[in-house]
């Protein structure tokens, strides 16, 4: 398990999110990359949230990952209104990059599961021209991938095989956390971070927010702009549940003070 202290994390909807800076969850990722068995990591958002408030299985699954951070202005509100701050949104992308580049510096082995099947020459090169000279294998599974099944277990193999030192799982939420959660014993690998489209906007696929609409927590705005079959009941419809969530979660809290 992580070596951070409790006293580093902030209880908050039901998870123990590390109180950590992206430069601080860099640094402190980095130092597991040598070490075994495998880290988990894990980066809810609003989303998620309303996923796991809904799934107690999966919120107990994902719970209990190695590193959890905050990926989403929204929870970094939250957390500051409930008197617990914590210190800065923890972006699934800006780890992603970070990471590789730390990877490309060290000659660490990189891998992807994940992307639409057949993108695979494009993502691969894609991810040489944005980080050349890394290390870099990827697999792309099938539409309505089951992350429990026989064929989910021949990608811990190629990873294994491929002494792979961070593997960035890329199948969308819960799919890719369970997969790492559900095979994390049988994984010889450093680390293992589900973070979703972000190597699509790494390598042009999917136009990223500005950055003033990223710190700004509008970066849902851009994207429902970008996607909007895709995305829109995850933003109009599920959005708004977190607002409930929220008003819970304060309530208890103010319960528990008041007593």
């Amino acid at each position: 398990m992580t070596s951070i202290p409790s006293s580093s994390k902030v209880k908050l909807f039901g998870l123990d999110i590390d109180a950590l800076t992206l430069t601080q969850t860099v640094t402190a990722l980095c130092a597991r990359v040598a070490q075994r068995p495998t880290t988990v990591v894990v980066t809810p958002n609003v989303d998620h949230i309303v996923s796991l408030s809904e799934l107690p299985a999966l919120r107990q699954l994902y719970g209990a990952a190695d590193f959890i951070v905050a990926d989403g202005m929204p929870l970094v509100w939250a957390s500051r209104l409930l008197g617990t701050p914590l210190p800065e949104r923890v972006n699934g992308t800006d780890l992603f990059e970070s990471l590789c580049q730390q990877a490309q510096s060290n000659g660490w082995r990189v891998g992807a599961l994940g992307g639409m099947p057949g993108q695979e020459p494009v993502l691969r090169a894609g991810m040489a021209k944005a980080y050349p000279g890394m290390h870099f294998e990827i697999q792309s599974p099938p539409m309505g991938f089951d992350y429990q099944s026989d064929a989910a277990a021949t990608y811990v193999e190629w990873a294994n095989e491929s002494r792979l030192d961070i593997l960035f799982v890329c199948l969308g939420f819960p799919r890719q956390d369970q997969w790492g959660m559900h095979h994390r014993t049988k994984l010889n690998v450093g680390l293992v971070l589900g973070v979703g489209a972000s190597m699509e906007f790494v390598v042009g696929l999917r136009s990223r927010a500005p950055v003033w609409m990223q710190k700004s927590g509008l970066e849902w705005a851009w994207r429902l702009g970008s996607e909007p079959a895709k995305l829109w009941r995850r933003y109009l419809v599920r959005g708004p549940r977190f607002i409930g969530i929220f008003w819970h979660e304060w309530r208890a809290k103010h319960r528990q003070t008041q007593r």
